[in-house]
C-alpha cells in the first residue's frame, strides 16, 4: 500500500472514524465536549503523500519535530490549493541554531522547554516582526529521559516568559510515561493541576493542553487534554487500536 494510493485514503478515513469514536467516548467519560478536543496529525515520520492523504480525510493540523522536514513539507505544500487550509506545529525539541527555520512558520511551537530558548525565539520573531504562540514543555514524570521543565521551574520561569515582547504563552504540554497507564493517568492530571496553578498566577486562561499521543491520547482526554498528538494510530496500517 502506497501513500498516494486509494487504498491508503480509504484507511485513513476509516480510522479516523475510530479515533473520533475513541475521542467521543473519552470526552463523554469525563463529562466534556468533543469540540474542546483537537487533533494534530504527527507527520514527522511519513511524507508530503501521507499529508495529502489526510488532508482528504479532513485533517488541517500537522506536527513536525524536525525544522528540516518541516521546511521541507511547507515548501512542497506551498503551492497546493488549499495551502492556507492547513497549518503545522512544532512538537519536538528546538535547538537554539534551529530557531529561525521555525519562526513564524508555525502554528504554535510546543516545546520551549527554558527560559534561555523562550528568549532566543522572542529575539527571532523581533527580527522576524512576528508574535509567536508558545507552549511551555514541563516535565510532570520527572523521567531523565524527557526534557522540559520542572513543575517549580516553570513556576519559577513563566512570569518572565509571559513578559517576553514576542511571545505568547498559550498553554502547557507534557508527554507521559510510556506502558504504564496509572502514572499516565496522574501524568495528565498534574498537568492539568499546573496549568490551573499558573493560570491564576500570571492572569492568562493557558487555554492549550497538549498531552496524549497514540498510545495514552484517551486517558490524556480523560484527564482534561485540548490536543491531542497522534502519529503512529493515524498515519500506520500496522498500528492497532486495542490498547484503547
Amino acid at each position: 500500500m502506497t501513500y498516494d494510493s486509494d487504498e491508503y485514503l480509504e484507511f485513513i478515513q476509516a480510522r479516523k472514524a475510530q479515533i473520533e469514536s475513541l475521542v467521543a467516548d473519552a470526552a463523554e467519560k469525563s463529562g466534556r465536549s468533543v469540540s474542546e478536543i483537537e487533533i494534530v496529525a504527527v507527520s514527522k515520520t511519513v511524507p508530503v503523500e501521507a499529508v495529502l492523504a489526510a488532508y482528504k480525510a479532513g485533517y488541517r493540523v500537522f506536527g513536525e519535530n524536525r525544522p528540516q522536514e518541516l521546511t521541507h513539507k511547507l515548501t512542497c505544500l506551498s503551492e497546493a490549493p488549499f495551502a492556507s487550509e492547513i497549518s503545522f506545529d512544532m512538537i519536538g525539541n528546538l535547538q537554539k541554531n534551529k530557531i529561525n527555520q521555525v519562526v513564524g512558520k508555525v502554528r504554535y511551537i510546543h516545546s520551549i522547554s527554558s527560559e534561555h530558548l523562550a528568549e532566543a525565539v522572542s529575539k527571532r520573531a523581533e527580527a522576524k516582526d512576528s508574535q509567536e504562540s508558545v507552549l511551555l514543555e514541563v516535565n510532570v514524570s520527572a523521567e531523565a529521559s524527557k526534557s522540559g521543565f520542572s513543575p517549580e521551574e516553570v513556576s519559577e520561569s513563566i512570569q518572565k516568559i509571559v513578559d517576553l515582547p514576542h511571545i505568547s504563552v498559550v498553554g502547557l504540554m507534557t508527554m507521559a510515561p510510556k506502558d504504564d497507564p496509572e502514572r499516565a493517568k496522574r501524568t495528565f492530571s498534574g498537568l492539568r493541576e499546573l496549568r490551573d496553578c499558573l493560570s491564576q498566577q500570571v492572569g492568562l486562561k493557558l487555554d492549550v493542553l497538549s498531552c496524549g499521543m497514540s498510545d495514552d491520547f484517551t486517558y490524556a482526554i480523560e484527564e482534561g487534554s485540548t490536543t491531542i498528538r497522534l502519529g503512529r494510530v493515524l498515519f500506520d496500517p500496522a498500528y492497532t487500536l486495542s490498547g484503547h
